[in-house]
């Protein structure tokens, strides 16, 4: 698990090269930069789109990696089809939907006491196209 914070830049490449440290020997040619891809593109959201830190857990069980990243914001995001003039924006969790063999969004904190937000996450089998 590691925490990620709003004002920190450099926190998303380091965030990638740990998690290529976790992935060195993890799946066929191609899967881990995948799963980078599809964690910088959760991080960044996660840092963009809310006013606080996020927290990234990732981890392999057996052959499927699962990532998540936790933010404190309440609203769910939705994968869309950005316009042309947008340029790259827009297309995180669109990428997220066409290359995870699973993903999802939850709701987090919803008890008393807990602080709100949400959780997207992805998985990814280690033999996977």
């Amino acid at each position: 698990m590691r925490r990620v914070c709003r004002a920190d830049l450099r926190a998303v490449p380091e965030t990638r090269h740990a998690l290529r440290t976790l992935l060195e020997h993890w799946g066929k040619p191609g899967r881990s930069d995948t799963a980078e891809l599809l964690t910088t593109e959760l991080v960044t959201n996660a840092l963009v789109h809310t006013d606080g830190d996020a927290v990234l857990t990732a981890v392999v069980r057996q052959d499927t990696l699962y990532v998540e990243v936790r933010d404190f914001a309440g609203r769910i995001p939705r994968p869309r089809t950005p316009s042309p003039d947008e340029g790259t924006n827009g297309r995180g969790l669109m990428l997220v939907q066409c290359l995870a063999d699973a993903w999802g969004v939850r709701t987090q904190g919803t008890g008393p006491g807990e602080e709100a937000g949400k959780v997207v996450w992805f998985e990814l089998e280690a033999g996977g196209e």
